[in-house]
């Protein structure tokens, strides 16, 4: 379990990450990192162990720099804990690209071993994460000319989906081209969509999570992205969404609304304070109630 953040702006967008994150810190309090893209087309990083309020401090803030940036709380569920294991990762080719993403693979082993063996990739930590960032950047690499369009970026999300196996909700980001957001095909881990305007007709858009960080930094809550959905935004601030996944359908995890979520969220439409209120309902109903106490088989 992790939680993303994702926001194309049109102001600094490093404070509002930071924001989001600590919203989100529930998801994640192993690790977390921000990353930019400053006005030279550069990555701006700061990730290290441990909790936001104590990575970030107002040195690394001022470095991060960019009116568009991605950011990650980590909690592990494949690969070690090690620092090296922190989100966003990146790769220099094609283009630039990072990537954050919340869930596990099942195919890992057998994908680590294709990049290598087929695309001479190397992976260098036992992150499924990596794994899965240079399965999206090998298949943009496909497209040799720049700047990429919209078809190209979803071609290449549907050929990453088509490749890799388990639950998945992503965020990155692409040098010279935008922020891209997508869903695994069974949509089991959440992810939602808002925006914000700002006046003079500009519009920043915000992936995350939870509908929670949404309300936090007073973005409109938009809609969930669904199982196999696609969004793109380019640096210019206009909005592409695309359905890549051939047989989408909707598994979301129940350990979403048992434990992993904010109850103040809103996840595939669901309030997730009164999904657990009714599943309160629910149990009590099925047991036994004997002095004031409900009696399972570990009682």
């Amino acid at each position: 379990m992790c939680g993303i953040v994702g926001i194309a702006g049109v102001m600094p967008v490093n404070q509002s990450i930071y924001d989001a994150l600590t919203v989100l810190q529930h998801r994640g309090q192993d690790a977390a990192g921000i990353i930019t893209i400053d006005a030279n087309n550069c990555f701006r990083l700061r990730k290290a162990n441990g909790l936001v309020n104590d990575i970030f401090e107002a040195r690394h803030m001022q470095r991060l720099q960019g009116n568009m940036g991605i950011g990650h709380v980590r909690y592990p569920t494949a690969g070690s804990s090690s620092a090296s294991e922190a989100q966003p990762f990146y790769v220099n080719s094609p283009y630039g690209i990072t990537l954050a993403h919340n869930g596990n693979l099942t195919n890992a082993h057998e994908l680590r071993k294709k990049l290598f063996e087929e695309k001479r990739r190397h992976i260098n930590t036992t992150s499924d994460s990596e794994i899965l960032l240079n399965i999206f950047a090998s298949e943009l690499d496909n497209f040799r000319h720049y700047p990429l369009e919209a078809d190209n970026i979803f071609a290449a999300i549907a050929a990453t989906n088509r490749q890799i196996r388990g639950a998945y909700a992503c965020v990155a980001m692409i040098i010279g081209h935008g922020m891209v957001a997508f869903r695994d095909p069974h949509g089991i881990r959440p992810l939602v969509l808002g925006k914000r305007d700002v006046g003079d007709g500009r519009t920043e858009y915000m992936v995350a999570s939870e509908s929670v960080a949404l309300d936090t930094l007073g973005f409109e809550f938009l809609r969930d992205v669904a199982p196999g959905e696609a969004i793109y935004i380019t640096e210019k601030g206009q909005l592409f969404t695309r359905q890549c996944a051939d047989n989408p359908v909707s598994n979301p995890c129940l350990f979403e609304y048992v434990y992993f979520a904010r109850p103040d969220s809103f996840i595939d439409k669901i309030s997730v304070y009164s999904a657990r209120v009714n599943m309160g309902t629910k149990t009590w109903r099925k047991k036994s109630l004997v002095n004031g106490k409900i009696w399972t088989s570990t009682s």
